[in-house]
């Protein structure tokens, strides 16, 4: 396996709390966290919004990175939580955890469904009952995400934990097997529904046209 490149993000130490400080420093665009370490005890920072955003884009909720706060030793972490603006893109607060490389941990891992459904080229309902699931590890083998094959996937069959593969050293956090995702016949009403959806979005197209 490939070593896995660390990405590295530095933040400055906050000393101001509170709403009026940290309004402030999001009106320049920078955002306030906290660092917790594994012992309970954490650390206040605040990080500009732009290499906040480029480091996320990489590492979102399941990779590694190194935080360096006030240019001291790498710290290990993780983006544990992302308190976002209803109204801006920009992120109002930020936690970090920080991790023992070489303990596991619990974490939950997004799907990535590839392929299409031979069951929904047919006319099935692709139904997906969970987002993702949680899986213990050492920080390093977290996957990005888990990732479901649904090229086969015919009506009426569906997709459990036991069908799935994970990467050596990673684990689920379930002793039950349960479906992830299914391909169910499409029902008389639905087929009736889709078919006024179809017809209203015609009529508009057309009083468009005139």
């Amino acid at each position: 396996m490939a070593k896995k490149t660390i990405e590295t993000l530095t933040v400055t130490e906050r000393t101001a709390t509170g709403k009026g400080p940290n309004r402030r420093l999001r009106v320049q665009e920078i955002i306030p966290g906290v660092y917790y370490d594994q012992h309970g005890a954490n650390r206040l920072f605040q990080v500009a919004y732009l290499p906040f955003s480029k480091l996320y884009k990489k590492v979102g909720t399941t990779q590694v990175f190194n935080l360096s706060i006030g240019g001291g030793d790498p710290l290990p972490s993780l983006v544990w939580r992302i308190k976002n603006d209803p109204v801006r893109t920009m992120p109002k607060h930020l936690d970090f955890f920080g991790v023992d490389l070489d303990k596991e941990l619990s974490v939950f891992v997004h799907f990535s469904l590839v392929g299409d459904s031979v069951g929904v080229k047919l006319g099935g309902i692709l139904n997906l009952f969970r987002e993702g699931l949680e899986l213990t590890c050492k920080p390093l083998d977290i996957p990005e995400h888990i990732e479901i094959d649904i090229t086969d996937l015919d009506i009426n069959q569906s997709i459990s934990i036991a069908d799935l593969e994970l990467p050596e050293g990673v684990k689920f956090d379930y002793d039950e097997n349960f479906a992830l995702v299914s391909i169910s016949e499409r029902t008389t009403e639905e087929d009736e529904e889709t078919e006024e959806m179809d017809a209203e979005v015609e009529e508009e197209e057309t009083e468009a046209e005139e």
